[in-house]
């Protein structure tokens, strides 16, 4: 009884620092008082415990900086404008603008001219911060059962904001993206608004990919491939209309790309394999198990870009089929120091390793596509 007591109370006094000196020592006078807490302590669902403080992000060690890009390990954060741009992902933003980055590069009509440099930011600000913000936050909301179990400590599972900021924030950032590809296609002299159809379809596609009936992500093949053209297609697409001619060939090329965004997808779905299985969805890491799931991925980024490598080889573009090479290698290279070794373990180490080599080759494919 006397190791319950002390148990309890040394749990009473982590939960507020701020107690007063004398109840450090408090006298035999208080025993009474710890035997009222242990019977609480013992009415207390510890199920309701574990989901208020999980030991996974234990607020103490949490980085600010994670919790404003979004990612792992961040702190628990209580002001409702920084847990809005957490549940935007910031993270994920880059892929997106690099991609209009590469259609305006493939358009071969951008110029280092105020307007040109003007609508390329706006049509960054409409993939990036909007509509993937917006991808991100539904995805989120959707996910919340989910995250309820492998990330409890999320904004929305936690409770840090509430449902109808949520869905404010999706049709905000939803409306708010298809307004500015409106704009786009205005500026651009468009007989045929390219960019809204682009955006309003992209917009379609994360909707059904997180949401029911379909929701497209309980298939890991047909999911990751959505999501990989959604982040190398859908932005490449915009920046070549935007400036130029989105023409078939580009098409089937960047299709081919999002094979590689497959891959990259993939190495997400690691370290949700718990909820996912639990929840049903069939990612590729529950469906053949984790040793299979990453030589899919790996083979995935890694096959698509040779292939890339030989239709420029094929079309006369040696040496940026060459230069198209050398960005591969050192992909493989940090995919066997990090990511074959422990993919949950070393999955932030290798994205923030091979992915600017892969976004490079991106940019190389572009400005080969453009000559």
């Amino acid at each position: 009884m006397a190791s319950i007591l002390n148990t309890v109370y040394s749990i009473r006094l982590s939960s507020n620092p701020l107690r007063s000196p004398q109840l450090a020592a408090p006298p035999i006078s208080l025993s009474f008082t710890r035997r009222r807490l242990v019977v609480k302590a013992t009415e207390t669902d510890t199920n309701e415990v574990r989901a208020k403080a999980p030991d996974k992000a234990p607020a103490e060690s949490g980085s600010s900086i994670n919790q404003i890009l979004g990612i792992k390990g961040a702190k628990q954060e209580t002001d409702r404008w920084k847990i809005r741009v957490q549940l935007t992902k910031p993270v994920t933003w880059p892929p997106l603008v690099w991609g209009v980055v590469c259609g305006a590069a493939a358009s071969g009509n951008f110029h280092w001219t105020l307007e040109d440099v003007a609508k390329s930011i706006v049509c960054m600000i409409m993939s990036g911060p909007c509509l993937t913000g917006y991808t991100q936050t539904l995805n989120d909301w959707y996910d919340r059962e989910i995250d309820a179990i492998n990330e409890p400590y999320r904004p929305i599972p936690s409770g840090a904001i509430s449902e109808n900021e949520v869905i404010t924030q999706i049709w905000v950032l939803l409306l708010g993206g298809l307004g500015l590809a409106g704009l786009l296609d205005v500026w651009a002299g468009h007989n045929f608004p390219v960019i809204f159809y682009l955006a309003l379809g992209g917009s379609l596609l994360s909707y059904i990919y997180s949401a029911p009936p379909l929701k497209l992500k309980q298939n890991g093949w047909i999911g990751n491939f959505a999501l990989g053209s959604s982040y190398i297609s859908l932005p490449w697409w915009a920046g070549q209309a935007l400036f130029g001619t989105l023409t078939p060939d580009i098409v089937v090329l960047t299709l081919l790309y999002s094979i590689a965004g497959l891959g990259i997808a993939i190495v997400n779905d690691f370290k949700s394999v718990e909820g996912d299985r639990k929840m049903g969805l069939q990612s590729l890491p529950v469906a053949f198990g984790s040793e299979t799931a990453k030589w899919i991925c790996v083979g995935a980024i890694d096959i698509t870009q040779l292939s890339v490598a030989g239709y420029l080889l094929v079309s006369g573009k040696p040496y940026y089929a060459l230069a198209l090479l050398g960005l591969i290698a050192p992909q493989v290279f940090f995919q066997f120091k990090y990511f074959l070794k422990d993919p949950v373990k070393y999955d932030v180490k290798y994205q923030a390793s091979a992915q600017p080599f892969l976004v490079l080759g991106l940019l190389v494919t572009a400005l080969a596509t453009s000559h």
